[in-house]
């Protein structure tokens, strides 16, 4: 009997232990659990006070990411942590043109302060805007320095529904060439644009309208847009590039409708084509048909980038009997980063660019301009991946007239 009263004894001893031991885990797991929240706490206030001193939680520029085709900075809005993003991108440049018919010019400009605004009214509702100040900008009696502007170059809506398929409405960059939506000055060698990307693909070109994006399959993305059409109704070099309606105000305008398609499914390669057409010019018969070939190859400290791109205009002679029938032209660009060689962290590629384009290729009345042909060689050095300096020198000849040309510029992004 005293054996059984100890061993119930005993029994009650360890089951009143283990009962105390578990209680005791239960209370180290909530202590625990308790402190992961606090310190959850502690950090949510940390990020609200960081936000009060700086206005919103800043973002920088990934300078790997692209939204939809857009430059870096452009496409800065889609990835923020803020509803609130800025960025934006500038260049200026100095150039010492020589001619063969004594018309030497050199010319020192602050060519472009772009600020993007953008704003997340939520994941899936995103304002995106860009405001050019161009040649400096407007002047202090009101007017404007030679060619100097202020204006808005995009603002647009996109409503994001799903890989497949977007919406955006508004003004748009359109989506043709390479370098109209990737205008950044990073995203180019050249201290200038290349001519085909002013006069042919007349960058920074942008229409009001509304646009459908998205992937078709991987890889293979797509955009087709209703947009404002080009006031084609003019004549001259400029006929493209004074053509566009931008985000100016516009009592006649007509529809043009625009389609691109690209392809990145190898590694570095960008490989697509654009298409563009305005089925009537100011209530006139005359039918404006636009397309490009482009392609962006990058492989390790290599790359290629070019575009070729043609106009046909259909009863020019309704406009003008010397109005534009055709405009063709394109460039191919070459280069390569030394420093990817070495194992310094910056670039420093040189380059060499060909390009040939005539505006006025075929007139209705059987001229033609004359060819631009222009050979550009040069450098540029990143000290940081969103700034960069350009030293090139251009070599063009224009019918009887030859020039050089020396440029240096520096550019950002952020």
């Amino acid at each position: 009997m005293k054996t059984i009263n100890t061993t119930l004894a005993l029994s009650a001893f360890l089951l009143l232990g283990s009962t105390a031991y578990a209680s005791e885990s239960a209370d180290i797991k909530a202590l625990k659990q308790e402190v992961k929240e606090l310190r959850e706490m502690t950090q949510t206030l940390v990020d609200e006070t960081s936000d009060l001193k700086t206005g919103f939680n800043y973002t920088t520029v990934n300078s790997e990411k692209s939204h939809s085709g857009l430059g870096a900075a452009a496409s800065k809005v889609y990835y923020s942590k803020s509803p609130l993003s800025i960025g934006g991108y500038g260049e200026m440049y100095y150039s010492d043109a020589k001619t063969n018919n004594n018309a030497d010019k050199t010319t020192l400009d602050v060519y472009r302060f772009v600020p993007y605004i953008g704003y997340k009214f939520s994941d899936n509702i995103i304002l995106n805007t860009e405001i050019e100040f161009e040649h400096g900008g407007v002047a202090n009696n009101g007017g404007t320095a030679e060619g100097g502007e202020v204006i808005v170059e995009f603002m647009y809506l996109d409503f994001l529904i799903n890989k497949h398929a977007n919406i955006r409405v508004g003004n748009m960059l359109m989506p043709m060439g390479l370098i109209n939506e990737r205008h950044e000055p990073t995203l180019f060698t050249t201290v200038q644009r290349p001519n085909t990307s002013k006069n042919l693909i007349p960058s920074t070109w942008h229409e009001s309208g509304a646009m459908v994006y998205g992937d078709i399959i991987d890889n293979l993305s797509y955009k087709f847009a209703a947009v404002s059409a080009l006031q084609t109704g003019v004549t001259g070099s400029s006929w493209l590039r004074s053509g566009r309606g931008g985000s100016f105000k516009q009592t006649d305008a007509n529809m043009a409708f625009v389609a691109r398609v690209d392809y990145t499914g190898i590694n570095g390669l960008l490989v697509g084509a654009s298409a563009y057409t305005a089925p009537s010019v100011n209530g006139k018969s005359s039918t404006t048909n636009m397309y490009d070939v482009h392609l962006d190859y990058k492989n390790s400290g290599a790359r290629v980038y070019g575009v070729y791109t043609q106009t046909d205009r259909s009863d020019a002679a309704d406009i003008a009997a010397n109005a534009v029938e055709k405009a063709q032209g394109g460039f191919v660009n070459a280069s390569f980063d030394v420093l990817s060689l070495t194992s310094i962290k910056k670039q420093l590629p040189i380059f060499v660019q060909y390009e040939s384009i005539n505006p006025e290729e075929e007139r209705a009345d059987g001229t033609s301009g004359d060819r631009l042909d222009t050979t550009t060689v040069g450098i540029n050095y990143f000290p940081h991946e969103q700034v960069v300096l350009k030293l090139d020198y251009a070599m063009a000849s224009q019918g009887a007239v030859d020039s050089d040309t020396t440029s240096i510029s520096m550019g950002f992004i952020f």
